[in-house]
């Protein structure tokens, strides 16, 4: 099949499970790559903590920033506590900064992303991922604003209502009347611009090497393993990514790096138009695209 008709097809698939995306998988070593509406932009929610521990880490390797450096995080700084992380802690701690940088990338914790950015601003982390030659990807603010959408305003019982919300005021332009979803207010990228960003990683580029090293370390100790690594992962091929998920907003890009030596980023950012919190369903169908265009590239 060629990769017209494939598109096309998945595309088809996407849509009739309520889905839409941007998609690419693109080989580091050819340049060679297929995808899906891949300059869609979309709100990336914790998918921006890979610019952010670029940026963490070009600081430490300046000698800017010391990684050994230990920090006070009081309990209470997440109005609503993550799934994991010192959001949960009851009591004070004090954490390394390099060790803050593991909690933010491989355990997703969004307190820990925040303490980073309180050393690292925004606009810092921003231009970080310029220097480095990658477009197309905005750092616009910390991630607590995550945590200020209308799902928080209501019980867990009636969390749909928010989906709800999220799915139906769209506009034509990605605007959106909350500011997490408006790609032109959040943290935003599409597929291709993080692609080009796991590139730079993965590949020689303007980022140090002991920078690149690092972040790809953390990368492959990611915790969350729901997404896409059930497809990815295997005793032949390993999986580093990061993942983002916000309302009805599901992402996860990656690298695959097969045990023959092909070496594929992969980045799938998708919206659900289906009402609900919990859609195992489209987690399964995400993967699979991901996986049919990363098939018909190999």
């Amino acid at each position: 099949m060629n990769g017209v008709r494939l598109t096309r097809e998945l595309r088809g698939v996407l849509s009739d499970a309520g889905l839409s995306g941007s998609f690419l998988v693109r080989d580091l070593s050819t340049g060679e790559e297929i995808g899906i509406d891949p300059d869609v932009e979309f709100a990336v929610a914790s998918l921006v903590k890979v610019p952010l521990a670029v940026a963490v880490l070009a600081r430490i390797h300046d000698g800017s920033l010391d990684g050994a450096a230990m920090i006070d995080v009081e309990p209470g700084r997440a109005a609503v506590p993550g799934p994991a992380g010192l959001g949960r802690f009851r009591h004070p701690a004090r954490v390394a900064v390099e060790d803050l940088l593991y909690l933010s990338t491989a355990v997703s914790d969004n307190t820990a992303a925040d303490v980073l950015f309180d050393l690292v601003p925004p606009a810092e982390v921003h231009r970080a991922v310029r220097d480095a030659g990658v477009a197309g990807i905005a750092v616009r603010h910390r991630l607590r604003d995550l945590v200020e959408t209308p799902a928080e305003r209501f019980e867990p019982g009636d969390a749909h209502l928010a989906h709800a919300l999220a799915i139906g005021s769209r506009t034509e332009g990605r605007g959106h009347p909350v500011p997490q979803l408006d790609v032109s207010r959040a943290n935003a990228g599409s597929a291709r611009a993080f692609t080009d960003l796991l590139q730079a990683l993965w590949t020689p580029s303007r980022l140090p090497a002991a920078v690149t090293a690092r972040v790809r370390a953390l990368m492959g100790e990611n915790l969350i393993r729901h997404r896409l690594a059930p497809d990815f992962a295997s005793d032949a091929a390993k999986w580093s990514s990061k993942t983002g998920t916000l309302l009805n907003l599901r992402h996860e890009v990656g690298v695959v790096e097969h045990d023959d030596g092909a070496v594929l980023a992969v980045a799938a950012l998708t919206e659900s138009n289906v009402p609900a919190v919990v859609q195992p369903a489209a987690e399964a169908l995400m993967a699979h695209v991901a996986r049919t265009l990363h098939d018909h590239l190999r």
